[in-house]
């Protein structure tokens, strides 16, 4: 049986400075909740975004590179890619700047490797968090999953996911997410 907890807010974010040693993230949604910021980069490009965006997250990911714990991610995209798409993929260049290693994976491949559709944090390799959100991408926050054979799912996907998906400085050299 699974034992679930929603955790939302400050008992969510709290996540990302409770790990020993790893963070692994599949993203396979479409979209997400940065909606203003995404429509300021359809309309006016990248220079929209202010260099302070995401500022904080930076920062935790930075602290978390220079004391060796690492932040992985592979987002599962559609191609074409959707606006939200391209605005991520561009945002990706700061989140790698600050130390995580981001991948990704056309979703074609994702489904032929019976890839779940779910989002899900994976923490130490020992807790997972399925992210849950509204039906207009909001956040609900994260349900913790403590069934092992679950975790145990979940490591491999992770791990076929990091295995078939391209980093995202090769990505972007053919998925290019602005006009040059």
């Amino acid at each position: 049986m699974t034992e679930t907890q929603l955790l939302s807010g400050d008992d969510f974010e709290t996540l990302f400075t409770s790990f020993q040693s790893s963070a692994f993230r599949l993203e396979a949604r479409e979209s997400y909740y940065e909606q203003d910021e995404l429509k300021a980069f359809l309309e006016f490009g990248p220079r929209a975004i202010p260099d302070d965006f995401l500022h904080e997250w930076y920062h935790l990911m930075r602290s978390h590179a220079d004391a060796g714990r690492e932040v992985r991610r592979v987002r599962v995209v559609s191609e074409p890619h959707s606006d939200y798409t391209r605005f991520g993929l561009w945002l990706s260049e700061r989140n790698v700047t600050a130390g995580e290693d981001i991948r990704y994976l056309p979703r074609p491949q994702a489904e032929a490797l019976r890839l779940p559709t779910i989002d899900y944090w994976l923490l130490d390799s020992t807790r997972m968090y399925i992210l849950r959100f509204t039906d207009d991408d909001n956040l609900l926050g994260g349900e913790l999953v403590t069934d092992p054979d679950v975790l145990r799912q979940a490591l491999e996907w992770r791990d076929i996911a990091w295995e078939h998906a391209i980093p995202r400085a090769e990505y972007a050299l053919s998925h290019p997410p602005v006009d040059r």
